[in-house]
């Protein structure tokens, strides 16, 4: 076992680069939502939540293909084989690229249909086309750039992965303002910000691995789906919990439309980007222990993979009590960073349901932190389970329980009971990858020879 000062190092060399990656890519459509309230309007806002649920598909699809890469890259340069790491790494690019590039055409191909399906109304309709045009343009950037990001990590510079997005996220914000509130371009101005931002963040990442300063290269390779099968395999589970953000939205947009009414949409968009911005902060804690866990699970190295998954633990129970607090102390300050509080009653309700909506917050990364260790340590049935559970059966399940029991005020404590719902299964599923990392870690990783 690595003694315990340096798994320390290691796990916060990997995590707080992660998490801050995590933060940036939330940070994206916050600042996007902000800067289209504030030059556009409420109605503009609701049009770019409306909007969310694609760009969440889109993260989901590159989420799928990055976590089963990096899960393999790192098992596989754990066990000493950099050139086979470097044709699993080229591999996985080339086809992210082409995934990318179909699902461009398609949905440029349906953008109408596409709008109509995401739940835009008479009223939201231009600002939706406007912005989700848009943004398909820069499908590519989005998904190859993310994946880049999270393979960096593997190939020993997790701290680029922090300098890349941070210049992207600075280059979105100058952007936003440049375009929406000086220059006037609307929601199509905010989109085309957050586009050439990833336009940035792919080329640093991108050039990056063309200087082979690194473990990992483009090199050639053979176009083996076995190895694409296992990838998106192990993948599954994370990408269930991205797009489960997607599935969720969309589900509570339509139950807010026909519970509620079409000005509730406005304050769900902020407690929209509160619950963004705090799961992936447990992504992203997640995302960070996982190639630590890969590396020491493909060495057998048992005592170092379970002091890193207690770390991740720790970390993940100080960071969903700060949230929830932070929430409920300056829900007021929060709100009025997307709604005026002109609109005392617009105002008044969205602080009330934040609030209400923030005690999910201490339960959610406990259920996510358990599915990416599962998918660390190559479970990825269990990991699966977790992450189906609480991304989209119990939380629909719970939803349409809680409208019947409690009307529109059902909406909004939803996702704490279904939280607490998968717990009870993700503890039970934990302690059983913990007992059988103690008596066969080894046994089963399964690579690629």
């Amino acid at each position: 076992m690595e003694n315990t000062k340096d798994l320390k190092s290691q796990f916060k060399k990997y995590v707080i680069p992660s998490v801050t990656a995590m933060w940036v890519f939330s940070l994206y459509s916050m600042v996007d939502g902000i800067f289209v309230s504030k030059g556009v309007g409420s109605e503009a806002l609701a049009a770019v939540n409306i909007s969310t649920p694609y760009i969440n598909t889109i993260f989901a699809l590159s989420i799928l293909f990055s976590t089963g890469a990096t899960t393999i890259v790192s098992m596989t340069l754990g066990n000493g084989d950099n050139k086979k790491a470097s044709e699993y790494f080229t591999l996985n690019t080339v086809v992210v690229a082409i995934i990318s590039a179909i699902i461009t055409i398609i949905s440029l191909l349906n953008l109408d249909n596409l709008a109509v399906f995401l739940g835009a109304t008479e009223s939201t309709m231009v600002y939706v086309k406007e912005y989700l045009g848009t943004i398909i343009l820069f499908v590519a950037f989005y998904i190859v750039s993310y994946s880049l990001e999270v393979l960096i990590k593997s190939d020993g510079y997790p701290h680029l992965a922090t300098v890349g997005v941070i210049i992207s996220a600075v280059t979105n914000i100058v952007l936003d303002y440049i375009f929406v509130l000086k220059l006037d371009y609307g929601v199509q101005g905010a989109a085309f910000a957050t586009g050439i931002a990833r336009v940035l963040s792919f080329s640093f990442f991108f050039i990056h691995f063309l200087r082979k300063k690194g473990k990992l290269q483009f090199v050639k390779f053979k176009f083996d789906f076995s190895i694409i099968g296992k990838i998106v395999s192990i993948g599954i589970p994370d990408f269930t919990t991205e797009i489960s953000m997607a599935v969720v939205v969309l589900i509570f947009n339509q139950s807010i439309l026909r519970v509620i009414g079409e000005h509730a949409l406005i304050s769900y968009s902020v407690v929209c980007y509160i619950n963004t911005l705090v799961l992936t902060t447990m992504m992203g804690i997640s995302q960070g222990i996982q190639p630590i866990c890969s590396y020491y699970y493909g060495k057998k190295d048992k005592e170092s993979v379970l002091s890193i998954l207690n770390m991740g633990l720790k970390t993940v129970r100080m960071s969903s009590i700060i949230a929830f607090l932070v929430v409920m102390i300056f829900a007021n300050q929060i709100v009025s960073m997307f709604i005026s509080n002109v609109d005392k009653e617009m105002f008044n309700y969205t602080v009330n349901i934040l609030r209400v909506f923030s005690l999910a917050f201490l339960v959610m990364g406990y259920n996510v932190v358990t599915s990416g260790f599962c998918v660390s340590i190559d479970k990825s049935v269990h990991a699966g389970i977790v992450s189906l559970g609480r991304g989209m059966i119990v939380i629909t399940l719970t939803l349409i329980v809680m409208i019947l029991l409690f009307g529109g005020k059902g909406i909004w404590i939803a996702t704490f009971v279904s939280e607490l719902i998968v717990l009870i299964g993700a503890s039970k599923i934990l302690k059983i990858c913990k007992k059988d990392i103690k008596e066969k870690v080894g046994d089963d990783i399964l690579l690629a020879s």
